[in-house]
């Protein structure tokens, strides 16, 4: 991924989260912008606060981010690229803390699902709080060598706090992968390879309409690696899809399975076109070489 020089990257999140990590890790010449929100995320790029915005989407424990279902679609903004990051949480404390002397463990609730054997194995108490990054700035602000915090390494270096033990997450493949999305969609030629197409649409409700809406994409070999449904407007007769192909819409096969699928749909939008991420790729020749 191309690292710009200039602007700012804007996260969900304060200073430290994976948020953050993962907008210095993939565009490590830009500043970043922390926002409270996921919408502030948003319009930090559509006010031009910020070039790109770096938005969870899935994680490979906790499953997709809800909220980013909702926003995508009226977002007003395109998918440019994706990013996977690692999480590696880290128990981080007062400096002179001890492992022994540790009996509070704060973090996201989500974090400290992902740390139960280290809880158990120091008989701690585990206190949810708002956020990774949250917890260790409280965390630093106690000085209380009893309490520690689940965040990750940066977090550490910002908020002055010693890491007592590195990777202490129950599953090594914990990892998120992140949306980059702009103000103007950057359209890679549809000759590229490993190119990625994301959308959103709803069909119409008639008995098998998303079998007839999906067929296009078999009958014209495209291979489709996303596909996940939320209700809309909080009605349950009201069903929004979010899909992921491989492939550009202008490549033949492409564009006509999402004619078949406009044609078979009540809405159709295309959020981004982009390319696979080094991570995807590397995940693909392991599985096609364990085969």
């Amino acid at each position: 991924m191309t690292a710009l020089t200039t602007d700012r990257i804007a996260f969900q999140g304060v200073p430290g989260a994976y948020s953050d990590l993962a907008c210095r890790t993939a565009f490590p010449a830009m500043a970043t912008l922390p926002c409270q929100t996921f919408e502030a995320a948003i319009d930090a790029v559509r006010n031009g606060e910020a070039s790109l915005a770096m938005l969870p989407t899935e994680n490979s424990l906790a499953g997709r981010v809800p909220d980013m279902h909702t926003l995508l679609p009226d977002s007003g903004l395109s998918i440019v690229a994706e990013h996977f990051q690692r999480i590696e949480h880290c128990l981080l404390a007062p400096s002179g803390a001890k492992l022994a002397g540790i009996k509070r463990v704060h973090s996201h609730a989500v974090a400290l699902g992902q740390v139960r054997a280290l809880i158990r194995e120091l008989g701690a108490e585990p206190v949810v709080e708002a956020d990774t990054a949250g917890s260790a700035e409280l965390v630093a602000r106690w000085n209380d060598p009893a309490s520690a915090a689940i965040a990750s390494s940066l977090a550490a270096e910002i908020y002055g706090l010693d890491i007592l033990r590195p990777n202490v997450e129950d599953a090594a493949h914990n990892t998120t992968r992140f949306y980059v999305m702009a103000k103007t969609p950057r359209l890679p030629p549809p000759e590229a390879e490993n190119l990625i197409t994301s959308f959103v649409f709803r069909v119409r409700n008639v008995p098998a309409a998303l079998y007839k809406a999906l067929g296009g994409f078999a009958t014209n070999g495209i291979n489709m690696t996303r596909l996940e449904s939320y209700m809309v407007g909080g009605l349950f007769a009201a069903t929004q899809f979010l899909a992921e192909i491989d492939g550009h819409p202008e490549q033949r096969g492409v564009r006509l399975a999402l004619e078949e699928l406009d044609f078979f749909s009540r809405e159709f939008r295309i959020l981004g076109v982009y390319p696979a991420a080094q991570f995807r790729l590397a995940q693909r020749v392991a599985i096609q070489g364990s085969d």
